[in-house]
């Protein structure tokens, strides 16, 4: 079922969890993604980054994106992860997705509020979901790259954003990181508690992988309603793809490599739905 990303995220903000969201790079990892949040009953987002979206065809994720919402027994969102662009967040929400990801946090603020403007205007006519970010994500992978130390979200510029702009989520820069950590990530829960107190929409958790169990529920207490994963999906998907193939020898057949692959990522799938909380907390029936 095509979830309502505003109402599941409220929810889980109500019963202490966060809503997984994970990022895919073709069907098949799509599909394990769902195959085991089916079997957690969980509430979940599919993600692509813009190298999927404009690679495979945002017209094309879109299509078999809505297909797999209306087919799935839980609640599912498509969503457009870290796009920088005004421009694919509208071809996005013209290709059904529910959720969009305008990410402008790069730029000064000013500059930052009026590109987040301009995707509302054209995402809130059909209620379609906006998320953006304030602060910076460190580390470096698919969905962006930020090795600098000004990192951390001020509180007055989140609430700024938030006021001038009405969008529906926010990415905060807290210490967390895209790609495998480097030593044990450093997130800073103090100024996570300071902007939940001062904003009143949820608040998401990027550079999910390699997080400790402990400090993702530490931040879900103080919180976040959102937490993205997509690192650890791909590496899974890849380094089992290796494998498989090594051991099939020439001249396999896909499905023959592909499905043991698809177990192994849904078996990350499922570890990261206990860690958010979200297990049986899909609204949708089975």
């Amino acid at each position: 079922m095509i979830g309502n990303l505003w109402h599941m995220l409220k929810q889980a903000d109500k019963e202490n969890y966060a809503v997984p969201a994970f990022n895919y790079s073709d069907i098949w990892d799509l599909l394990a993604i769902l195959d085991a949040a089916e079997e957690k009953r969980s509430p979940v987002i599919i993600a692509s980054n813009p190298l999927v979206a404009k690679q495979i065809g945002i017209e094309i994720c879109g299509a078999f994106g809505h297909a797999l919402m209306q087919k799935a027994k839980i609640e599912v969102v498509h969503h457009l992860d870290h796009s920088t662009s005004v421009e694919l967040c509208r071809q996005a929400i013209a290709n059904k997705y529910p959720s969009v990801m305008i990410d402008a946090s790069k730029y000064d603020l000013a500059t930052n509020i009026s590109m987040v403007n301009a995707v509302v205007l054209s995402a809130h006519k059909i209620n379609v979901h906006v998320e953006a970010e304030i602060g910076r994500i460190r580390g470096m992978g698919i969905e962006g790259e930020y090795s600098g130390d000004d990192f951390l979200v001020q509180v007055d510029e989140a609430v700024d954003l938030v006021e001038k702009t009405n969008i529906d989520s926010l990415a905060i820069g807290i210490g967390t990181a895209h790609g495998f950590y480097q030593g044990k990530p450093e997130i800073n829960f103090k100024r996570l508690q300071e902007i939940d107190q001062a904003v009143r929409i949820p608040l998401v958790l990027h550079g999910g992988t390699g997080i400790p169990h402990d400090d993702i529920r530490q931040a879900i207490a103080l919180g976040i309603n959102k937490v993205n994963i997509g690192t650890i999906i791909h590496c899974t998907y890849m380094n089992n793809m290796r494998e498989e193939l090594i051991n099939a020898g020439p001249n396999p057949y896909t499905l023959d490599v592909v499905r043991p692959v698809m177990k192994k990522i849904g078996e990350v799938v499922s570890y990261w739905i206990d860690t958010c909380g979200s297990a049986s907390k899909s609204q949708g029936g089975i």
